[in-house]
């Protein structure tokens, strides 16, 4: 049965001042642009701080691994991550005799062949609850995925959190959890972020100089704000994101300094003192108190915008909907067959950037020939054998329309023209601006 609904849908988001390059296309290429991550606000990552804080204080004055401090930041980091939709998991490993671990968290959709993802080592060292090391990086990032959670946010890549345990004894957990990656999942994961230590009380603005593309990313956020930042260096390859890097993942990273002193160039630069980013690097004093907020604010804003930018969503069109839910089967080396919306309502000639929404479940695309046929029979070529040996087609095109009346049946065209592999249409939408 052929469904035809119009419905009025606005954007989610305003678009980002600085798309990836890459990321936009007409007719024959999927539609993208950068949808602007939301602020993440400083007083809910500063709360998750506290009641780490608060966990070390109950817990012997820290969140070491293998010490009860450090599983009730497990706990407490999972229980937030369950209530807000994300499917957790909890990754055992044994290091210096005791059990550790590591928290998956994945949010729902996007494509399971492109995973993006952000992580931070949530485990203190003995001596202390270790809030700017590492509670400052594990806050910001869980308060990033609570903030995908909040905005119902479906980028066209997966996205995946980890929390790591026992990095402070020599990224165990991360360098675990890699190991246990089969290879071909490795090659899925599109690039990890890694966050540790972000709001140093006399803090730099470090991005890790490995990534081009994630590097600059981080790059121009900073450039936006009028931050100038500097290539990481100080604690290059001493944090989980080597962990990714040694398996050929694509890595990138922000940092605001530890126990080297700033230099009085950098203070020209950043302002604070000739001393000690974090004069509590590794002590009992790195509490609540030893956190810088406009340090942490900006680098939490920073992971949000690299997890939006860097995820591949598609914008949202605003306008008039006309969509086809109704399932075609497309048989294999067959027939043509169509899924049909009726538009009606729009006066005039349809626009010059017609939005043709297409969900095509396949399991080979390059078998694919998909054309938008016009009301009138004119053919637009969507999708011609390319892809390659991808599944799905799920993209919005756009279209040069306004030779076409806009009011009657248009029709989403689609042809297997190899053997063996099957599919069928899932969804079909026009949106008029």
């Amino acid at each position: 049965m052929n469904i035809s609904v119009p419905r009025r849908v606005t954007a989610v988001a305003a678009l980002a001042a600085l798309a990836l390059a890459g990321l936009t296309g007409t007719a024959g290429a999927e539609s993208r642009a950068a949808v602007a991550a939301p602020d993440i606000p400083l007083a809910n990552v500063k709360q998750h701080l506290t009641d780490l804080q608060s966990i070390a204080t109950a817990n012997g004055g820290n969140r070491a691994h293998g010490r009860t401090g450090y599983k009730a930041s497990i706990d407490f980091v999972k229980a937030k991550l369950d209530a807000a939709g994300y499917t957790t998991t909890i990754q055992q490993f044994t290091s210096s005799g005791a059990t550790g671990y590591n928290l998956i968290a994945d949010w729902p959709g996007g494509d399971p062949n492109q995973v993006l993802m952000a992580g931070a080592h949530l485990d203190s060292v003995s001596s202390g609850a270790g809030i700017n090391d590492n509670g400052s990086g594990s806050a910001a990032v869980l308060e990033t995925a609570l903030a995908v959670a909040r905005s119902g946010y479906q980028p066209s890549k997966h996205l995946r959190f980890g929390w790591w345990g026992a990095e402070e004894l020599g990224l165990v957990g991360s360098k675990y959890y890699v190991s246990q990656l089969p290879t071909a999942e490795r090659s899925k994961v599109s690039g990890y972020l890694n966050f540790d230590m972000i709001g140093s009380p006399n803090p730099g603005y470090f991005v890790y100089d490995d990534d081009p593309a994630i590097e600059q990313t981080f790059k121009n956020y900073f450039a936006g704000l009028g931050v100038p930042t500097e290539i990481e260096t100080e604690g290059d390859g001493r944090s989980d994101h080597a962990s990714f890097k040694n398996v050929g993942i694509p890595v990138g990273g922000l940092f605001t300094g530890a126990s080297r002193v700033k230099t009085s160039a950098q203070v020209s630069k950043w302002g604070g003192t000739a001393t000690a980013f974090d004069r509590c690097y590794h002590s009992s004093c790195d509490n609540t108190s030893n956190i810088n907020d406009t340090a942490l604010d900006r680098n939490s804003d920073a992971v949000a915008h690299a997890i939006w930018a860097l995820s591949g969503t598609t914008t949202p069109p605003t306008g008039t909907v006309f969509e086809n839910t109704a399932d075609v089967s497309v048989p294999d080396n067959g027939a043509a067959v169509t899924s049909t919306v009726n538009v009606t309502g729009i006066t005039g000639n349809a626009p010059s950037n017609l939005a043709v929404g297409v969900d095509i479940v396949h399991t080979y695309r390059g078998d694919l020939v998909v054309d938008l046929v016009a009301p009138d029979g004119s053919v637009y070529s969507l999708s011609n054998r390319s892809g390659g040996s991808a599944d799905n087609i799920v993209q919005t095109f756009t279209v040069n329309a306004s030779s076409e009346v806009a009011n009657g049946a248009w029709k989403l065209r689609v042809q297997d023209k190899a053997s063996v592999d099957t599919g069928y249409i899932n969804n079909f939408k026009l949106t008029f601006p």
